[in-house]
């Protein structure tokens, strides 16, 4: 009768350990789903800068890891950091344009301003 209740437990202990290994990978298996995908939808949006965009979306990853339901948080934030990336990279197209843009006074024009005060 022991070794029944026994043998009862170990199954049950067993039975719960393998429902939650299972668990845990089909919520790996989710998250590295919606990480492919955000990775998907922003690459194209970006030039050089996948990289950031891979940072961005591993750093939301561990912030939801943190959580309680990081297979809640994490769609929401990778998306977040993905379009932060995006308005980075568009921002700093900006400035390299209008930099361009702009007229090129050369290191003389300063020195003759300067000199003729």
């Amino acid at each position: 009768m022991k070794n029944e209740l026994m043998e009862k437990t170990h199954n049950t202990h067993s039975n719960f350990a393998t429902a939650c290994l299972d668990s845990c990978l089909r919520l790996m298996e989710r998250i590295a789903k919606v990480k492919q995908a955000v990775l998907n939808e922003f690459h194209d949006t970006l030039d050089a800068h996948n990289q950031m965009l891979h940072l961005a979306v591993n750093e939301a990853e561990a912030l939801a890891w943190e959580t309680d339901y990081p297979h809640l948080v994490f769609p929401a934030l990778a998306h977040e950091k993905a379009e932060e990336v995006t308005s980075w990279e568009s921002r700093q197209r900006e400035i390299k344009r209008a930099q361009s843009q702009r007229p090129q006074i050369s290191q003389n024009y300063f020195t003759q301003a300067f000199l003729t005060r």
